[in-house]
């Protein structure tokens, strides 16, 4: 697969994660999927939900909170859903920040990713992002490396 998003939606991304630092943010990217294609039409900020409820809810050490861990809620990920199907569109990846880390999946990414979406993350360092990378899941559930078109 090829994730494909123009300098613009790019821009908003990096804005994101710019203005969040430090700690993670994260959003949806809606768009179409076409063959071995994600055209990303739209980028949906939203807000780190993660919390000490949902890591104890998902088995996962809390940790750093929002600094190292991100949760997309529900409810906003189904109305986005709801919004891009109404356009004939779908969510067809989630971003997120690694702050003062890099750009590559952790385990906790890997445990809760879904097979049909690509991972964006960025990595920010001390503000500023210095590397972004998609990812998308194998049929072993493993992160693979995903070519971005620009």
């Amino acid at each position: 697969m090829v994730l494909e998003l123009t300098p613009d939606l790019l821009d908003a991304i990096y804005n994101h994660a710019t203005c969040t630092y430090p700690n993670e943010c994260c959003g949806l990217l809606v768009g179409v999927c076409q063959s071995d294609q994600r055209q990303v039409m739209a980028v949906k900020p939203m807000q780190n939900a993660w919390s000490a409820e949902v890591a104890a809810e998902m088995q996962i050490n809390y940790s750093q909170g929002t600094r190292d861990r991100y949760w997309l809620d529900p409810a906003q990920m189904l109305e986005v859903m709801r919004e891009a199907r109404s356009q004939s569109q779908e969510i067809v990846g989630v971003y997120h920040s690694h702050p003062d880390h890099v750009a590559t999946p952790s385990e906790c990414d890997r445990q809760l990713a879904w097979q049909n979406y690509s991972y964006l993350i960025l990595a920010v360092g001390q503000g500023k992002v210095v590397d972004h990378q998609s990812w998308v899941l194998d049929d072993n559930h493993r992160f693979q490396s995903e070519a971005i078109l620009i």
